[in-house]
């Protein structure tokens, strides 16, 4: 048997959740290797909806959560949706979470210093969430991180406070914001030290011992490639990279541990926050896809950009994502739709490219090419076998497969779990 990774092959939001929730009920534990608390997923599980942000979503169905070291961790946003969760029935216990003890911890001064930033940038800000994500990661990339293992060692704690403060105050003074106490920040992290040091450990000890002893694992993945710090639109990007060969370094696995790699993908496009979208709509058909879809950030509760499938951008994903098979969602979304079109490359001051070139007014100069098809008039909403599909869908979902150079594993026709077409088992590799 096969673990599996699933990752992001558009720009995040593609009904990842729902296809993690799906997969975990057959995994034995469910790992989360990057991002933070700026990812949701929603996953709905018969009457009850379940909002995760940093909790992996294999606790939904109660099997072992693992947050991995290339997670960055607030503590405070943590123990809110342990609590929330655990209001709704979910068991949340040192027993069934466990925290990578080199975790990166998110503080007060970081969300501070995002949105201080985001305020300067004015007109040319990217959209963050303003949750502290890439100041943490910038912190430990520069050796001053505070880390879960901190807060078992109160010395340690107060000596990086002083070296974080003399950085964090000095830029906020800088752009017109108030510092911060060094007494309150220590006070706070000791404060919560007893309720998050129970979940520590060395993960990436448990999970070899899971993978010698034969165990499904599956890796969570966050946000997309598209989104990747190196790879993606940037620097409309997020602060980690997204890409499945982070499920082994953010964990602390070898590369050949991650197994099968499940890239998500709409069957349109959708995008938060600023930055390039070629095949974005601003018309009628852009807006029936936000209703018809609850285009909604999970997170940030903004409206997502709403636009026809990027078949070029996808296949730039599965190349780099490493994906071997995709999962696409949300279908019914196109139901009744008469016509649909498919983006097969750009035009970019007259050059086409079949890839979105690394160059960011390239990016936004990118006119997409498209490919159109007939729409389908029948119903594709809950449908569990390609039988159960209008035959236009299917011819809809093999031409995004001959687009993208990948095969589609797992097709998704509603919110629903079950609601689920497999072509192929992914944990069977």
């Amino acid at each position: 048997m096969a673990n599996v990774a699933v990752i992001g092959a558009q720009w995040g939001d593609e009904g990842k959740g729902k296809v993690v929730d799906w997969l975990a009920s057959r995994a034995d534990v469910v790992v989360r290797f990057q991002g933070g608390h700026n990812a949701g997923h929603t996953l709905v599980v018969g009457n009850q909806t379940y909002k995760l942000s940093l909790l992996p979503s294999g606790l939904v169905r109660g099997k072992l959560g693992v947050i991995g070291n290339g997670v960055v961790v607030d503590p405070d946003a943590l123990l809110s949706e342990i609590a929330r969760v655990r209001a709704q029935g979910l068991i949340v216990t040192p027993e069934t979470l466990r925290i990578a003890d080199n975790a990166v911890l998110i503080l007060p001064l970081h969300p501070a210093l995002d949105k201080a930033r985001e305020e300067a940038r004015g007109e040319r800000k990217i959209g963050t969430t303003g949750r502290g994500i890439g100041p943490a990661y910038e912190d430990k990339v520069a050796r001053r991180a505070i880390r879960v293992a901190d807060l078992a060692e109160p010395e340690t704690l107060s000596a990086k406070l002083d070296e974080l403060l003399l950085h964090y105050n000095t830029l906020l003074k800088g752009l017109g914001k108030e510092p911060f106490s060094k007494n309150i920040l220590l006070e706070g992290l000791l404060k919560l030290a007893p309720q998050i040091l129970p979940f520590a450990e060395p993960v990436w000890e448990r999970l070899d011992e899971l993978r010698r002893a034969g165990k499904r694992i599956l890796f969570e993945g966050a946000q997309a490639v598209m989104l990747d710090v190196d790879h993606g639109t940037y620097p409309f990007v997020t602060s980690s990279n997204t890409v499945a060969a982070t499920a082994a370094s953010g964990s602390g696995v070898g590369p050949s541990a991650v197994g099968f790699v499940l890239g998500i993908a709409k069957a349109y496009t959708t995008r938060v926050g600023s930055g390039p979208f070629p095949t974005e709509l601003h018309d009628d058909i852009g807006r029936l896809l936000g209703e018809r879809g609850h285009e909604f950030g999970t997170v940030t509760g903004r409206p997502r950009r709403c636009g026809w499938f990027d078949a070029a951008m996808v296949r730039q994903a599965v190349k780099i994502g490493g994906v071997h098979g995709l999962a696409l969602t949300k279908l019914d979304v196109l139901d009744g739709l008469t016509e649909l079109k498919i983006c097969t490359g750009y035009q970019i001051n007259g050059t086409f490219f079949r890839h979105l070139p690394a160059g960011q007014a390239a990016q936004a100069a990118a006119v997409p090419e498209y490919e159109v098809m007939e729409g389908w008039s029948g119903s594709s909403r809950g449908a569990r076998s390609w039988a159960d599909l209008p035959a236009q869908a299917v011819k809809y979902v093999r031409r995004i497969e001959e687009l993208v150079e990948a095969p589609v594993t797992l097709v998704s026709t509603s919110p629903e779990r079950d609601d689920t077409i497999m072509v192929r088992d992914p944990f069977e590799g």
